[in-house]
């Protein structure tokens, strides 16, 4: 692709240059050369991989939520919070009293998340302007440390990012009158039919939205929810199961790099994509290798259960499918889930600890114990 110029820096009467994006999308259009149509072409059967696999899971809601989950740390983290993934997970259920607080940004991740699969399962909700608002009001309502963010609004001042001020900062997004113009043009370049390959495209979107920085906070978290949004609106995937967050953590200087070089005077959009087509292929392989790995452990996991009394095996078989979606849990959680006094969630717990399934998360802790499903997480956490 030879080089396309997404917008220029301009001197704004207020003394500093700000970046003001061209029409979009660009006259020239996209073109793309044998190296990334074929990168393309590899993301594009993975993802069908994935989404014919993920099918096959008798619990794929449970997985859809442990990714989401792992998404919500990975992009929340991003941003600097600290929190883990385990963190959120007991914050969910409140099994444990000293969570830290920057936790509370994944959670408000997890929940815009939620709000947005709810929102696209409905076919005749397009991808719009007022679902980019409505993701990020879910995103920052009284969240933790909203900066001002002013929740479910486009900005109507001026931001920048690094430095103290626009005139020294390392990026000044578009002035408000232009912010709304390309966010016009980008609402368009959603739904327009075009020959663009999808894939390529949701990277397209999230580099363009991210270029015009249309709120005051929460940005970067908003763009990467678009990505599988969108796929997931085009119907690349039956269920939202791929989220780059981790990909973009794992490479994040090379994320900021290649999102500056997008709207650089260079015009490196191929290097963008390139990078970002290498963030679908191995996500989408290490999920379909998760799900491989979560098929096993199940197999196994039943089978030990199988082999207790009848009984027994009956209480356990209550429990086990609900670990895939809270694999930390406390007695009251295993009550609330059977329907059996403390001293029979105890000893199907005791059971589970016993055929390794389930381990104390502090050994050492007398009352108020809580238990982890290790191997589970581990799949997750490992990736």
């Amino acid at each position: 692709m030879s080089r396309i110029e997404i917008g220029k820096t301009i001197l704004q009467r207020e003394g500093f240059m700000a970046f003001v994006p061209n029409a979009f999308p660009p006259s020239e259009y996209f073109d793309f050369d044998p190296k990334i149509l074929k990168k393309n072409n590899e993301a594009t059967r993975l993802l069908g991989k994935l989404d014919g696999i993920t099918k096959l899971l008798p619990d794929s809601d449970f997985f859809l939520l442990m990714y989401l989950r792992k998404d919500a740390t990975s992009s929340s983290q991003i941003e600097g919070t600290m929190a883990t993934m385990i963190d959120a997970i007991e914050a969910e259920v409140k099994v444990n009293e000293n969570i830290p607080e920057d936790v509370d940004d994944i959670l408000h991740y997890i929940k815009a998340l939620d709000y947005g699969i709810a929102r696209v399962t409905n076919d005749d909700f397009p991808i719009a302007l007022r679902f980019i608002r409505e993701l990020h009001g879910r995103l920052m309502q009284k969240a933790r440390a909203t900066h001002f963010s002013d929740p479910g609004e486009f900005r109507k001042t001026q931001n920048w990012i690094g430095g103290t001020r626009p005139d020294n900062a390392r990026f000044v997004p578009p002035p408000v009158i232009e912010m709304h113009k390309a966010l016009n043009d980008l609402e368009e370049f959603f739904n327009k039919d075009d020959s663009i390959p999808t894939v390529i495209k949701a990277g397209i979107v999230h580099a363009q939205f991210e270029t015009i920085h249309p709120f005051l906070d929460g940005n970067g978290r908003t763009g990467r929810m678009l990505i599988v949004f969108y796929l997931w609106k085009e119907k690349f995937l039956e269920k939202p199961v791929l989220f780059l967050s981790s990909y973009f953590k794992k490479h994040q200087q090379v994320y900021y790099e290649r999102l500056a070089g997008y709207h650089s005077e260079e015009g490196k959009v191929s290097e963008w994509i390139e990078f970002f087509l290498d963030g679908v292929i191995e996500i989408a392989n290490e999920a379909i290798d998760i799900v491989s790995e979560i098929t096993v452990l199940r197999e196994h996991d039943m089978e030990k259960i199988q082999s207790l009394g009848k009984r027994a095996s009956e209480s356990a078989i209550l429990v086990l499918p609900k670990l895939y979606g809270q694999p930390i849990v406390n007695n009251t959680m295993i009550q609330k889930w059977t329907g059996f006094t403390r001293a029979g969630a105890q000893t199907v717990i005791n059971r589970f600890i016993k055929i390794g399934i389930l381990t104390p998360k502090d050994k050492d802790k007398k009352y108020g114990q809580s238990y982890v499903y290790k191997r589970y997480i581990d799949i997750f956490m490992d990736k």
